[in-house]
């Protein structure tokens, strides 16, 4: 029985090894070897996890974040570029809301906003 890679089901795998009378034995691991494995495993996971955990924590504090963007070396035309993309956005979301108060606060700033980037042209 010629076999190829598709859609071989268990039941043909198990008559064609029959077939060419191939012994396969697996011999059981050792207690002591097995509980070693696992012990490793489970190690493995609870310092993944916790890494995991950690950066997570960090990443959320604002520590964190202030750090990051100073590594960034923004400009002050850049960081206006980006409030004003900030601004846009929840000027978008605030209109279909039909929270008008709160656009006029956000039309305002963008006042600031766009006085910072005409200055820096």
């Amino acid at each position: 029985m010629k076999m190829d890679n598709k859609r071989v089901s268990n039941k043909q795998i198990l008559d064609e090894i029959k077939n060419q009378k191939v012994n396969i034995t697996i011999d059981p691991m050792p207690e002591e070897e097995l509980n070693a494995l696992a012990i490793k495993i489970v190690s493995r996971m609870v310092k993944l996890k916790s890494m995991e955990d950690w950066f997570d924590h960090v990443n959320r504090s604002d520590i964190a974040g202030s750090v990051a963007y100073k590594d960034l070396d923004l400009t002050e035309e850049e960081e206006a570029l980006g409030e004003a993309a900030k601004l846009m956005t929840l000027m978008n979301l605030f209109e279909e809301e039909e929270a008008y108060e709160k656009c006029a606060i956000i039309k305002g700033r963008m006042a600031q906003v766009n006085k910072i980037l005409r200055k820096n042209k």
